[in-house]
């Protein structure tokens, strides 16, 4: 009965941020950046704090004291389930956008609040259109639009974290911006665990000291942030 009700609400709530949406886009329409990020945090935080509380999930947050608040960073995180776009979007306060598959731009409403995010979508079948992502992801980051990566690519639901591909790394190397590594332990529990159903679980989130990406290069980046958020999956 909790995964009928949470999947009626998850489509049913979208029409109620029409009234939020059609401001974001007259904001910006007037070039009132400040004003339009503002209204696109609130409303995405909402919408995602709903969403998890309504499928009993707990939260605990750690180490947010990390997070540079003077600049824009690139959030490197592991990816254990479904519930880890909402969860960094509604827990983790530095408003934030992603890096997400092409497909999901399709989806009513998802894809344009997404486009006023600044989320990026990527054609992991055109390597052409990959390549433009990160540079166009680099120009973001510049610009003070702090970025979320998942770079295992696939969920691990709850098994061994897959290893962190180099080339979203890209990101840090030509923006020049830092890394903040986040664990996540737990996320799938609360559906993976079940294959589709929706249960009441824990779910904590680690956020790691920066990692400046000066010096190195992706390659060793991806290595080096493994290794953090692999220390915060081995503490649990």
């Amino acid at each position: 009965m909790r995964t009928i009700i949470w999947f009626i609400y998850f489509w049913l709530v979208l029409p109620f941020t029409v009234p939020s949406l059609l401001k974001v886009k007259k904001l910006d329409s007037k070039g009132h950046r400040e004003e339009k990020e503002k209204v696109v945090d609130h409303t995405v935080k909402w919408w995602a704090r709903s969403l998890v509380k309504l499928a009993g999930v707990k939260v605990k947050v750690t180490g947010e004291e990390h997070i540079p608040a003077d600049t824009a960073v690139l959030f490197v995180s592991n990816h254990q389930g479904n519930f880890d776009v909402p969860l960094m979007l509604g827990f983790i306060q530095k408003p934030k956008a992603f890096i997400s598959k092409i497909e999901v731009k399709k989806m009513p409403l998802i894809g344009t609040w997404m486009e006023q995010m600044n989320c990026l979508f990527m054609d992991r079948s055109n390597v052409r259109q990959s390549l433009k992502a990160i540079q166009e992801g680099a120009r973001y980051l510049e610009n003070g639009t702090s970025l979320v990566i998942f770079p295992e690519g696939t969920r691990s639901k709850g098994g061994p974290m897959a290893e962190f591909k180099g080339g979203s790394f890209k990101l840090a190397t030509k923006s020049g911006v830092p890394i903040v590594p986040v664990t996540i332990n737990g996320s799938y529990k609360i559906m993976e665990q079940q294959k589709f159903w929706i249960k009441p679980a824990e779910v904590e989130l680690i956020v790691h000291p920066a990692i400046l990406p000066e010096g190195m290069d992706a390659k060793e980046l991806a290595a080096k942030t493994q290794e953090v958020v692999q220390s915060g999956l081995a503490s649990r």
